[in-house]
């Protein structure tokens, strides 16, 4: 099928244009500059110029496909209000062109705050409500579509999805290493995420498209609980510097904005997706990642 695809270019979104195109599938990439667009030109995908705030543009490469991925997010840590104003505004707009289509519409969601105390599984709603909530309340707003002509899957993303090149939270953690000599963790460092080697996630955005029915809160979870006193001690070992606890009032200071996330529990368990969609993670794990350099 054509796919309509946001965040083409990507850490997620680059490996997910390669998965479809290897599938056989036809990909439209939204495109923010000229070396972005060359970057799919040299796939063989197509271009659509634009940006998350081009909501004509938006509903235009929707509709001119037979499916969306949407993967783009602002990411602005220092005007969170700005990322999630954006990102509601993005689906709101996917969900009014896709209405009565029958079409696929998957965004991407995270797994913070799912579930207290336990690991988030697929049965879990998101308590993320309403505009002014993380992420804009998207994933919420967009099953709210799911019984009205579109099929709406969401594809919830461990906090790290690593590999060669990743430079989210595992890579902000690793700077924060380089810059202070040691390797540090929060409190007692039990807190754990869930991880996800990025060819993984790839390969489970294709098979939620291709198969997963409306409604379907797909987990790209592969290893559901490393602590972060695990991932620090991976790190420290990489780097040869000391490992220490970091005092959770220090979290801001020691690891900058990656810090509000070090203390959170975002462990997960993927079994409902993995029996869903026969989908069996094989990358190498987190640790196995730092460990063989991909953060150095």
């Amino acid at each position: 099928m054509h796919v309509f695809v946001t965040g083409a270019t990507g850490w997620i979104g680059s490996a997910v244009v390669d998965e479809l195109l290897d599938a056989g599938h036809e990909v439209t990439g939204l495109a923010r500059s000229d070396a972005s667009a060359a970057t799919l030109e040299r796939k063989g995908a197509r271009v659509r110029r634009g940006d998350l705030d081009d909501l004509d543009g938006l509903r235009a490469g929707a509709t001119e496909a037979e499916a969306v991925i949407h993967l783009a997010n602002k990411h602005d840590w220092g005007n969170p209000a700005e990322s999630n104003r954006a990102e509601r505004a993005a689906v709101e707009t996917f969900a009014d062109a896709l209405t009565g289509t029958g079409r696929a519409f998957v965004l991407a969601a995270g797994l913070s705050t799912m579930a207290a105390g336990r690991r988030a599984t697929e049965t879990d709603l998101s308590p993320a409500v309403g505009p002014d909530s993380h992420r804009g309340g998207a994933e919420n707003l967009a099953l709210e579509y799911a019984e009205k002509g579109m099929r709406v899957i969401s594809a919830r993303f461990s906090p790290s999805v690593h590999g060669v090149g990743d430079h989210g939270f595992v890579a902000a953690l690793v700077a924060a290493a380089r810059e202070h000599g040691v390797s540090g963790y929060l409190g007692d460092g039990t807190a754990a995420w869930a991880a996800v080697h990025r060819t993984d996630a790839a390969r489970l955005v294709r098979l939620g498209l291709e198969g997963a029915p409306t409604g379907t809160l797909l987990h790209a979870v592969a290893e559901e609980a490393v602590t972060t006193k695990e991932i620090a001690e991976a790190i420290g070992r990489t780097l040869d510097v000391p490992v220490v606890s970091v005092a959770p009032e220090k979290a801001a200071e020691h690891f900058g904005f990656v810090g509000r996330f070090f203390s959170l529990d975002m462990s997960a368990s993927s079994e409902r997706t993995r029996e869903l969609l026969k989908w069996a993670p094989f990358g190498p794990t987190l640790v196995e990642d730092i460990e063989a350099g991909a953060y150095s």
